[in-house]
């Protein structure tokens, strides 16, 4: 099965794209090599980059609270497990610990270090950061890969609260719906949302289906088209019935 995620606001998209990120950065730090522990510096000045918005962590702290309340509700409840709502809790409480224990703007430390900044100006030249560019990065780069994944690891630490707290609640998220299956007639789905709310939408489809969902939204109505993923061409409409199954996703 593969699965497609779409987010119905700003908030939820910042999240998706954050959670991409720090998968990135924990599949090419346990590398060895120079070209692994240069992604991983490149996607964390992504990650600083999508993660400045100054209301983040007011978010993340808000969300985490409110599920706290919720969960509290159900304390003493026959048919859930006291043993899995106390860890649930003490999940959501330190990870709010740790957001809030976090102090100025997110990354600051980041943006102070002249060397770091120096390096993210160029990288964002096609070619910019050869060792004739940034003869310093370079040496950094051919020194011993622990040495690396320990500066690398520094400079992660101080944002991991943020990572932290948006797995807990993309996590929520995606438990929240039930999967109800539905069939594409002639590649097009439509739906009338009638006061349907919901922060996030996920497609899944059997691997063997070719076609890939081009999908748009909005409070009124749902739109999806699946499409065969040319790629040397203009994609074209599926003609034909695709089953899929379709999740409403809210907190």
């Amino acid at each position: 099965m593969i699965s497609y995620e779409y987010p119905l606001n700003e908030r939820i998209r910042t999240l998706l794209r954050l959670e991409d990120l720090y998968q990135k950065i924990g599949h090419f730090l346990s590398g060895d090599v120079p070209q692994d522990h240069h992604v991983t510096l490149l996607t964390l000045f992504e990650v600083l980059e999508v993660a400045s918005r100054a209301d983040l962590k007011v978010d993340l702290v808000q969300e985490l609270e409110r599920q706290r309340q919720i969960l509290m509700s159900f304390r003493n409840n026959p048919d859930i497990s006291e043993e899995a709502l106390s860890g649930a809790l003490y999940e959501i409480e330190q990870a709010s610990s740790s957001l809030l224990a976090m102090a100025g703007k997110i990354g600051q430390y980041l943006r102070e270090n002249e060397w770091l900044m120096s390096i993210r100006s160029r990288a964002a030249i096609p070619g910019g950061v050869c060792q004739f560019d940034l003869p310093s990065y370079h040496y950094w780069l051919n020194r011993d890969p622990e040495q690396r994944r320990r500066d690398l690891e520094g400079w992660l630490s101080p944002m991991t609260p943020i990572r932290d707290g948006l797995n807990i609640v993309l996590r929520l998220l995606r438990a929240s719906g039930r999967a109800e299956s539905q069939v594409a007639r002639c590649g097009t789905y439509q739906l009338t949302m009638s006061g349907r709310s919901a922060q996030m939408l996920r497609l899944t489809l059997h691997h063997g289906e070719a076609v890939v969902p081009e999908i748009s939204a909005n409070k009124y109505a749902l739109n999806i088209r699946f499409v065969m993923p040319e790629t040397l061409s203009r994609p074209r409409l599926a003609e034909r019935d695709v089953p899929f199954e379709l999740t409403f996703c809210s907190l």
